[in-house]
């Protein structure tokens, strides 16, 4: 079994989605694409600060709660504990929720269409090189508790019992 979720320094979340928002950015100066909300943009902007917001306070009590649980926010870095209460009694990723979350946020309160279209491979890349890792390092070093933790327990949020 691995010492920790992931081994590579560009597994985080910063790296799997920075990438596509700052490729994104770029997009948006040279080819500006908006959303065409015409009357409505003051109600997107207020939904987008909303969105960023409900992210916010899930990266925000997902980092207190490790923290009060000894444990580390960093996927490189190894679990001792399974954190099951709190935020993650709602969600098994608090952290890439929250931080979705924000950027849809920021994306539909700015109007920055080329932001929401870089969540779609941000979305494939964090399932594929953050989040599926981490299961396996998680069911590898709890075998009998996180199964029924994730059972439980919806990938990004709600519960199933």
């Amino acid at each position: 079994m691995a010492d920790a979720a992931h081994e590579q320094w560009w597994q985080v979340f910063e790296v799997v989605f920075g990438l596509p928002v700052v490729i994104a950015g770029i997009l948006q100066i040279l080819l500006p694409l908006s959303i065409p909300f015409g009357g409505l943009m003051p109600v997107a902007a207020f939904a987008g600060a909303l969105l960023a917001l409900v992210g916010l306070g899930f990266v925000v009590l997902a980092r207190a709660k490790l923290a009060r649980s000894g444990q580390p926010t960093d996927p490189g870095r190894p679990t001792s504990q399974l954190v099951t209460t709190g935020v993650f009694a709602v969600s098994r990723n608090p952290l890439y929720l929250g931080g979705v979350l924000v950027l849809a946020g920021i994306g539909l309160a700015f109007d920055l269409a080329w932001v929401l279209l870089a969540l779609v491979p941000g979305l494939v890349a964090c399932y594929l090189v953050l989040i599926l890792p981490e299961e396996r390092y998680l069911s590898a070093k709890f075998t009998h508790t996180y199964p029924v933790y994730a059972k439980k327990v919806c990938r990004w949020l709600g519960r199933t019992g």
